[in-house]
């Protein structure tokens, strides 16, 4: 009998275990935004992530999320925002909102990240990434009408205020529906930082429902 109910007993601490090692709990793993903000993706529950091409661990961070992007549920949307700290920041986010303008995100996103940090291209220098875009196929003189055009610089000031209103001051960071926050540094491990972005989804979803 006192076998049995010890056995009992291990199976029930191992199950508790089992979901504690899942759980997600605020101050831990997440964080609640001080100022929550309106969404962009109307129904769907918004993930934004605040990166820089030039950050390191953005760029070791970026396989993973590429193979998290296809998980992702239907009811989610991922919104990439670069993050403008500094003036030398602003390149790397007008190249990024000028391939977004020229649907050219999909193709050059990554390799973007690659030519600064594998091909240590400095494409914050206009002459140099105007030569790369043309290597890679693109129409160089578009490519720099639209970069140094007043949309790209709008679109690149949106988005340093919305790092500001957010209180950001790092990257790679995520913020899930205008109201939570997590990072690596809070995850701790790539696997563990998924499982928080996929709970919150869940926990923002869930709240949606309610109202």
């Amino acid at each position: 009998m006192f076998t049995r109910t010890l056995a009992l007993f291990a199976a029930a601490v191992f199950s508790f275990s089992a979901y504690a090692a899942d759980a997600i709990f605020e101050g831990h793993d997440y964080a609640r935004v001080q100022n929550a903000q309106p969404v962009a993706t109307g129904k769907k529950v918004e993930v934004l992530e605040f990166f820089w091409y030039r950050c390191p661990h953005c760029f070791q961070l970026e396989p993973a999320i590429n193979t998290w992007l296809k998980t992702l549920p239907k009811d989610a949307q991922v919104r990439r925002v670069p993050a403008v700290f500094r003036d030398d920041w602003a390149p790397a986010a007008k190249t990024y909102y000028t391939l977004e303008q020229m649907g050219l995100l999909d193709r050059l996103h990554n390799r973007v990240f690659d030519a600064y940090h594998i091909e240590n291209i400095n494409l914050n220098d206009p002459a140099v990434l105007g030569g790369w875009v043309e290597k890679q196929g693109v129409d160089r003189k578009k490519f720099e009408a639209i970069y140094n055009s007043f949309s790209t610089q709008s679109k690149t000031l949106k988005g340093s205020k919305l790092a500001t209103a957010y209180a950001i001051t790092g990257v790679p960071v995520f913020i899930i529906d205008g109201k939570y926050t997590t990072s690596m540094s809070m995850a701790q491990s790539e696997a563990r930082l998924f499982e928080i972005l996929d709970q919150l989804i869940d926990k923002a979803r869930a709240e949606r429902k309610r109202k």
